[in-house]
């Protein structure tokens, strides 16, 4: 490596990390004073509508309530003990990890706003369909029977047997932020890390030929690959940004983003609790066909 290409390097590192802190500090403290309006209560409330309005809002209600692997098994549950609609909570189970207020902020700072505002239509659209469909072909009865039974405590839920303290709710949704972006942070840095080295040292014509347009299977390749990839969509983003730079089609960033955010191996483990294979196996088909929908789309139109 050249010491022209360190420096390089090193200067979209830097300015990555401090972008990528600001935005992730920022639009989760947002979130944090959004869902203090919107409690869990008011969301089960709504998405136990079964017209056409439950399912749309059950996909903005995603968009700001995105999962923490703490808690998405107990809120399901809490989800389906309180008889909401099978079909808005498939949608609300779609949409959240996809349009997590983190990853669109971070799509419309790398990719630009129509490259966002096709992705979160995208998402929000085949959510709500595949939700539906879901619904009406009975895969409801592919819930386990202890899906219906009162939950354990979480591990996000308060202490018990002692009277909370009451603390001023703007530091309490601070201190939550930072706490998540103290978990974040070593995923975002080694993405941000990984991808200022792409940027820096990755042989364009080497990423074009495997990821570029012109290869057909760019995106049902990167689909599938994002599946079982261990890693945070963010972190993702960041790595895809300089390989977009460097030829990767933005259809196979998006179909890379879906796979890996919609069904990580870790969220189908988990979900293994509450359904059976036939609802697990329709849960992937649904992630991975729109992660090469929207990705096949997107390279067809634009």
């Amino acid at each position: 490596m050249t010491m022209e290409t360190l420096q390089s390097t090193l200067g979209m590192f830097a300015f990555l990390a401090a972008e990528i802190t600001v935005l992730f500090l920022v639009i989760s403290y947002l979130v944090g004073v959004l869902q203090q309006y919107i409690p869990p209560e008011k969301i089960r409330s709504i998405l136990s509508s079964k017209n056409g309005k439950g399912y749309v809002m059950a996909a903005f209600l995603g968009a700001i309530t995105p999962f923490c692997s703490c808690s998405t098994i107990p809120f399901l549950k809490g989800l389906i003990r309180a008889q909401a609609g099978f079909g808005t909570m498939m949608v609300f189970l779609f949409a959240s990890p996809l349009l997590n207020p983190m990853i669109i902020g971070l799509f419309a700072v790398t990719f630009g706003l129509e490259v966002t505002a096709y992705y979160f239509a995208s998402a929000l659209v085949i959510s709500v369909v595949a939700g539906y469909l879901l619904e009406k072909l009975g895969f409801e009865k592919y819930l386990k029977p202890s899906t219906y039974e009162e939950p354990a405590k979480s591990c996000c839920g308060t202490t018990c047997g002692t009277k909370p303290v009451e603390e001023n709710k703007w530091l309490k949704i601070w201190r939550g932020v930072w706490k998540d972006f103290k978990t974040a942070m070593p995923y975002i840095f080694i993405g941000v890390g990984v991808g200022s080295l792409i940027y820096g040292a990755m042989p364009a014509e080497w990423i074009a030929s495997i990821a570029g347009e012109d290869n057909p299977f760019a995106i049902p390749l990167a689909a599938v690959i994002g599946i079982p990839l261990y890693i945070r969509a963010e972190a993702v983003i960041l790595l895809s940004a300089p390989l977009m730079a460097k030829g990767m089609g933005v259809g196979t960033v998006m179909a890379l983003v879906i796979g890996s955010a919609g069904a990580s191996l870790t969220e189908v483990i988990m979900l293994k609790s509450m359904f059976r294979n036939q609802m697990i196996l329709a849960f992937l088909a649904v992630v991975l066909g729109m992660a090469i929908l929207t990705g096949y789309t997107y390279q067809m139109f634009f």
